[in-house]
Parts: C-alpha cells; structure tokens; sequence
C-alpha cells in the first residue's frame, strides 16, 4: 500500500493513495471539510451511507462517528485537498457568538461542483507543489476563506460550524445500539456520550452485565452473520464496515463465537 500525506500547514493537507483501498474509522476532534479530485470516498454512518466520486466537495462535521474508505478509481490514486476547521479558528471567526438555537442536522454535508469553494480549495494546489514553507497568515485567510463561502452557500451551516459546546451525557443504550460497529478506542465512545472513561465503563457494566469490548465483539459478530446469511455478502465486503481490522481476525473471531467460519456458512446456502 502506498499512502502519502503532504502537510502545508497542521491545518491543511493533501492525501494521495495508491493502494486497494485505505479504511479508517472517525470521530473528528476538527469539523473537516474535504476536495476530492481523483479516486472514490464511500462514508459509512450507522444510519446512512455516502459515496462521494472526483470533483466532490464534502464536510464531515467533528464528532461524528464514520468509517471512511478511500478507493483508488478509474487508474487514478485517491488523491484529496482536507483543511481542518478547528473550534479555535471557529471561534475566531464568529467571535463570541453561538447560532445553536438553530439546529441543523448533524450530518454529511455536500457541496457538489460549488465555483467558489472549488477555487479556494484549487487555489492550495501550487503550494504542495512548491514543497516550501506556507505562511502562517497565508494559511489563515485561506481557512477564513473557505468558512466565509460555507456560510454563504449553505444556510444550515452556521448551526453546526458556531456550536462549540462538548457532547452532553447521553443514553448510553441507545447510543451503543446505534453506534457498536465502530472500531472506536473506549475513551472515544466515552466521551461522545458525556463520559469519562470510568464512568463510561462503569455505566456500560450496568446496564450490559458485560465489559464493552466484549459486548462490542458479539455485536458485530451479530451484524457480520446477519449481513452473510441474509444479504448475501461476502466476508470481504463485511469486515471493514463492521469494525474489523483485517479479514483474518474477522474470520477468527467468527469461527471463535458461532463454531464455523464465514466461508462454510456461505457454502451451506
């Protein structure tokens, strides 16, 4: 596999893959907003997917809890502009203002082929190529920039760009129902629910009888058996979106908990 990532600025970056596919699985300390010009970005939320091809322009809100797959497409590398939209720079811009009471759905936003934004994010391009120093100042009225177009091209946007405060305690249960299939550390899960880490754990032992991590492994055991026998996937297809790291730890663990592997469960259908 080869994956390259050139910083200009810790705020601004471009990826470029070469790979079969590059999976990670996040929940974004930083709102990102994201210029594909080669290759495919598929999202995978717990209630919906997105498949973003070259030319997209796309904001994954922070906080938000995703498995992205970046596939190389049509001979090309996947290759992506990202700039990082950090509650620091936010509040900066909107000084003291908070626009919560507007809420917008926390959700994938997409831009499509927007002029504007495209000319912001183009206008990145020659300073990767020139492999030199990018000014601090540069940097900032670039992010400026993109964050005045945003607000200017999508009304909903202020609502969740202006909201700084942190995740507040919440259902433990229903947000662990929703969200097991995301290979996230403990600590994570933890906070994106209001919790420290002993608290979390603590409350997820009462409410579960169990340890996460196991409940965690039976959860997407559960979900890959289903996926195999009902939707007639293959292990392949089923692994990375399940919180797995790679096929043969899947297969492992699979066999550990139902007594065959998926591959003899696929040849008894």
């Amino acid at each position: 596999m080869e994956y390259q990532v050139n910083y200009i600025n810790p705020e601004i970056k471009l990826s470029d893959y070469t790979g079969k596919l590059f999976k990670t699985e996040a929940a974004f300390d930083d709102h990102l907003l994201v210029w594909l010009l080669s290759g495919e970005t598929k999202i995978i939320q717990a209630d919906q997917r997105f498949i973003f091809g070259a030319g997209s322009t796309f904001l994954i809100p922070r906080n938000q809890l995703a498995t992205i797959i970046n596939i190389p497409k049509d001979g090309l590398p996947h290759k992506a502009v990202a700039m990082h939209l950090s509650v620091k720079r936010l509040r900066e811009f909107y000084g003291s203002e908070n626009r919560k009471q507007k809420v917008a759905p926390n959700r994938i936003f997409s831009f499509k082929k927007h002029p504007l934004l495209e000319s912001c994010l183009a206008s990145l391009i020659p300073y990767f190529e020139m492999q030199e120093n990018f000014p601090e100042n540069i940097a900032s009225l670039k992010i400026t920039e993109a964050i005045s177009i945003l607000t200017t091209i999508d009304k909903d946007i202020d609502s969740i760009l202006a909201n700084f405060e942190e995740p507040d305690k919440i259902d433990l249960a229903a947000f662990m129902d929703k969200n097991f299939m995301f290979n996230m550390p403990l600590e994570k899960f933890g906070y994106l629910t209001g919790r420290s880490l002993t608290t979390f754990k603590r409350d997820f032992y009462k409410i579960f009888n169990v340890t996460p991590q196991r409940w965690l492994t039976k959860k997407r055991l559960d979900l890959a058996h289903y996926e195999l026998a009902e939707k007639n996937k293959k292990p392949i297809e089923v692994y990375y979106e399940i919180g797995f790291e790679n096929l043969s730890h899947f297969s492992y663990a699979f066999r550990k908990q139902f007594g065959y592997s998926p591959t003899e469960l696929i040849g008894q259908k």
